[in-house]
């Protein structure tokens, strides 16, 4: 990101965001020091994928795998249900939130815009539900530690997202 940055920041043009992939399932932006870098520039990260490809919706588990054999990498179905489960419990503290809607509010409770898609009413209602609530800095910690930190995709992050 700096380097795009300093350029933009020799024409008078400010870099306003960086849209990444970010998720529980894929932390890098994180780990790697983005989120940090992006805060301490005043860059907003806009989130893709926040629901990692639908794997935190709860929808898909061992027995109910996703349609066209699509592929969701290194995340097991073990650790994933570790994971949904303690999402479904901090979502019932909450006021029955749902794995989805607690897996956006993560995000936001990072500081993080996440960008959900959706395919129906129904999906974009349950998105907004991610709203007006806030999660305990606990419960983000929690939730954190039983995601996952994800890898670099060289062709998609040239290898240095670490570098932020």
């Amino acid at each position: 990101m700096m380097p795009i940055y300093k350029v933009l920041e020799k024409k008078g043009i400010p870099l306003a965001s960086n849209q990444v992939e970010f998720s529980l399932l894929r932390q890098l932006p994180e780990t790697g020091g983005l989120l940090s870098a992006c805060k301490d520039l005043g860059v907003g990260i806009l989130a893709y994928s926040p629901l990692g490809m639908g794997r935190l919706t709860g929808k898909f588990n061992k027995d109910k795998k996703a349609p066209n054999g699509r592929f969701f990498g290194r995340v097991n179905d073990q650790q994933l249900e570790v994971l949904l489960a303690k999402m479904r419990e901090i979502g019932a503290l909450h006021g029955g939130k749902t794995p989805a809607q607690v897996a956006l509010n993560w995000l936001i409770c990072k500081g993080v815009v996440p960008i959900p898609g959706a395919k129906n009413s129904k999906q974009a209602a349950d998105n907004a539900g991610a709203l007006g609530w806030r999660m305990t800095e606990d419960e983000v910690r929690q939730l954190g530690a039983l995601g996952k930190e994800g890898g670099s995709n060289i062709w998609q992050h040239d290898g240095r997202v670490a570098h932020a």
